[in-house]
């Protein structure tokens, strides 16, 4: 700041209060900052509406127009006006802001809408006639009979006309259309058994549907699976696991996809509290953290999960746009979040994703093209008679398939790097999910033959995780070997900062950390886990802190020395280039099968890849 140039005149400041329009004006600068807030803002009005039908129409990206229909309980008409007043609602009555069990519960998304749009109202309420009521600017024009079966629709024409400014923050028509699509979808979601369609109006006319998903029939998990499937695609559904858990009154539902279905960024994460879409720094870590030991820190996991509680437990007006939350209890969700991630992926056992197998066979198939693909053994139908090649054209076949007297046939030729195991006995396939060892190529694939196919196997990934599995296992059973330090290492903090740490140094000891006061604001750490070898105490503290301000817990031990044993059971595994017997080979796959987690690698990746029969034929044109 200047002093030359401050930012209130040199003059005794007066206090003003500003009026209704320029306060809603100021309101919808927090609750619509784009036209996805506006779509967010009306779609929870109609679900609150209880509605089982919502239709959106929007045009040039929702800045021109907004349109939502729904077939709610709707609004009487002398309560229409009242409805555009601020902070008038029919959701709470204003009494425990706590107990909210709605979208919506602070009267200020219509009036913010009327203020930056044009906006306008028509509704039906059972047992009165439809009313409509038009808003231009905070200026409400008076309310007029109108012609309206059910429900309620709102038209919201050339949003931030009032404040053309924001118009030059706006992203393009596309830009905007994706960010009310994402909105409808994560609405979606949350209510399956409710009805959605986005409409794209911008032509006018009927214009053409973005998407579309019908109610969904069926429990709770049969829903969720139906409209997870047309919202995420079938790919998520038929790779995710279910998740039902619950702890000390917070229950978890929901779908968590397997580690091998990975994707580049956190765009298939999608996390709601009492059926309220949310944005939580809390949650996103938690289910980070469920999957840490699985995927590699460029890889992000797939999920949809759905927390329930009492409404008093967690307080959604935090956030202007209410997409964050605060828990009262944020250890017992997050916990809840990372025990019930972490058991539906051990239930998992071995299995992989099936896009493994679809990405392989991708990868062997040939480009397409416009042509349909016609073998040799088709190619005599296309001609007006039955084609014989000339005498020329044999010889020179024949010559070109003869032998050469001074190559090497292939008994003399070099070795190829594969080989296989005669098998003593026909083993039951069918009780065998990874089938019988085969033969191994290239002395690193081990090929198996299953009842439906066949299953390739990079051994070294595959033992890598079951020693990896193995030193977990016996780190939890016999604990974490500590070694004292000779002189204890001083780390001089803050009082605050020195209390948060000693509140967690029982849990920091199981992990071979241990540490105790030495003073205000200063701590001794007196031991160090002892397969970490020599560290640096004071970093590490600083870094569990850091960890426990953010998330109110820290893993940075616990993940350190999980490193340090994947770094082990890397060194400790059967290495590439190592011939393996049928028998090695056949314990191998029973291990993989008896293993947790052994679908993948340390790093997320695959570590074997199954290929069915039918998919096998298709490549080769026999179905």
């Amino acid at each position: 700041m200047s002093v030359s140039d401050p930012n209130i005149s040199r003059e005794t400041p007066v206090i003003r209060q500003l009026d209704d329009a320029a306060i809603n004006r100021i309101a919808a600068g927090e609750v619509v900052e784009r036209p996805a807030s506006a779509v967010k803002e009306l779609v929870e009005n109609a679900i609150d509406a209880g509605a089982t039908r919502i239709d959106v129409a929007i045009a040039d990206g929702g800045k021109t127009l907004i349109r939502v229909t729904d077939n709610g309980c709707g609004i009487a008409p002398d309560q229409l006006p009242l409805a555009l007043s601020r902070h008038a609602t029919s959701k709470i009555d204003g009494s425990d802001l706590l107990n909210i069990h709605s979208f919506g519960f602070r009267g200020e998304a219509l009036p913010s809408l009327g203020a930056v749009g044009k906006l306008t109202i028509t509704s039906r309420a059972q047992g009165h006639d439809a009313a409509t009521i038009r808003v231009t600017g905070s200026a409400t024009d008076p309310v007029k009979p109108a012609a309206l079966n059910q429900g309620t629709v709102v038209e919201l024409r050339d949003l931030f006309y009032a404040t053309p400014a924001r118009l030059k923050f706006m992203r393009t028509d596309r830009a905007e259309s994706q960010a009310i699509g994402d909105v409808i979808k994560r609405l979606a979601m949350a209510e399956p058994w409710i009805g959605f369609t986005l409409r794209d109006v911008s032509g006018g006319g009927e214009g053409r549907v973005t998407f579309r998903a019908d109610a969904a029939s069926g429990d709770l998990f049969e829903a969720l699976h139906t409209r997870l499937t047309k919202v995420m695609g079938p790919e998520f559904t038929s790779n995710a696991l279910k998740i039902d858990a619950e702890r000390e009154g917070i229950t978890l539902t929901g779908y968590a996809a397997l580690p091998t279905y990975s994707r580049g960024a956190a765009v298939a994460q999608f996390l709601f509290v009492n059926g309220r879409p949310v944005r939580d720094k809390l949650l996103t870590g938690a289910l980070r953290g469920a999957y840490a030991d699985f995927l590699s820190r460029d890889r992000h996991p797939a999920a949809a999960l759905f927390l329930e509680c009492e409404p008093d437990r967690v307080d959604v007006n935090v956030h202007p746009a209410k997409s964050e939350v605060r828990f009262r209890e944020p250890g017992v969700a997050r916990s809840l979040i990372v025990t019930a991630v972490r058991a539906a992926l051990t239930g998992a056992g071995h299995r992989a994703s099936t896009t493994v197998a679809a990405e392989t066979l991708s990868a062997m198939r040939p480009e397409m093209t416009d042509q349909p693909r016609v073998y040799q053994m088709d190619r005599r139908s296309g001609y007006a008679a039955p084609y014989t090649p000339s005498v020329q054209a044999r010889d020179a076949a024949y010559a070109a398939q003869a032998p050469l007297m001074d190559a090497p046939g292939f008994a003399e030729a070099s070795m190829p790097s594969a080989r296989f195991e005669p098998v003593a006995e026909q083993p039951q396939l069918d009780a065998l999910p990874l089938g019988a060892a085969r033969a191994q190529v290239h002395e690193n694939y081990i090929i198996a033959q299953t009842e439906t196919g066949m299953v390739i196997v990079d051994q070294h990934a595959a033992h890598e995780r079951l020693v990896y599995e193995k030193l977990k296992h016996q780190m939890a059973e016999k604990g974490v070997a500590s070694q004292a330090l000779l002189i204890p290492e001083i780390v001089e903090l803050s009082d605050g900062d020195a209390a948060a740490l000693l509140a967690h140094a029982e849990n920091l000891a199981r992990l071979g950390l241990v540490i105790e006061a030495f003073g205000p604001g200063t701590i001794a750490v007196r031991e160090t886990p002892a397969i970490l070898g020599e560290i640096n105490a004071e970093n590490m503290l600083r870094d569990v802190l850091d960890e426990l301000s953010d998330l109110g817990e820290s893993q940075l031990v616990q993940e350190k020395l999980e490193a340090i044993l994947s770094r082990v059971a890397c060194h400790g595994s059967i290495r590439s280039g190592r011939r393996m017997r049928a028998e090695e080979m056949n314990a191998l796959l029973r291990e993989m099968e008896a293993t947790p987690h052994s679908g993948q690698c340390n790093h997320g990746r695959p570590t074997y890849v199954e290929l069915k029969l039918s998919d096998i034929e298709r490549l080769f044109g026999r179905t």
